[in-house]
């Protein structure tokens, strides 16, 4: 991939209406940004909103990168939303190469909380038994990979959850830092 359309893709997806979107919010809710109880400061809680947007825009352009890249590579880009019941789910990515399939949970960072990170394991097992009804588990290959290899703080759960995960459908499951794949 050439370096403009690298910068294009980041541009477009985490700044081109970033601060449109923060002013839309403050207007339709002022509420979330001042008030009696707030005990952040307007500027503060500001600053917080568009830093937490601006994040979970990278993802989204992460994964715009991770599938032109794999693209790239010669895989080809399978349709990302499924069925489960009435439920549609949205995968991060979901490529075909020769015979196998390509499942691929992105996340920027892993510093969840014991919630947040027990609802990522429950979220991508529910995504593995949607595609286990349309693909051959020996073919199918599911990965969680962060991208930040700062933040590991849940990693030895990560792949307890995947072992189990394998163990219990057979899948080839594997979670997987952003250095790695560079090595």
């Amino acid at each position: 991939m050439d370096y403009n359309t690298f910068c294009t893709i980041l541009n477009k997806q985490i700044f081109e209406s970033s601060k449109r979107d923060l002013l839309e919010k403050i207007a339709h809710y002022p509420d979330r940004y001042i008030g009696l109880f707030r005990p952040t400061k307007p500027k503060a809680k500001l600053l917080q909103n568009l830093l937490q947007s601006n994040e979970i825009r990278f993802g989204d352009a992460l994964e715009i990168l991770f599938e032109k890249y794999f693209e790239l590579l010669g895989f080809i880009n399978l349709e990302k939303r499924i069925a489960e019941g009435r439920e549609c789910l949205d995968l991060d990515q979901i490529f075909r190469n020769g015979s196998f399939i390509y499942f691929i949970e992105q996340k920027v960072r892993d510093d969840h909380d014991s919630t947040k990170k027990r609802g990522q394991i429950n979220n991508f097992e529910k995504k593995i038994n949607a595609l286990l009804k349309s693909y051959d588990e020996t073919k199918l290959r599911c990965y969680t990979y962060f991208i930040d290899p700062g933040l590991t703080k849940n990693k030895r759960f990560y792949i307890q959850e995947l072992g189990k995960i394998y163990s219990d459908y057979n899948v080839y499951t594997k979670t997987m830092l952003w250095k790695r794949i560079l090595e």
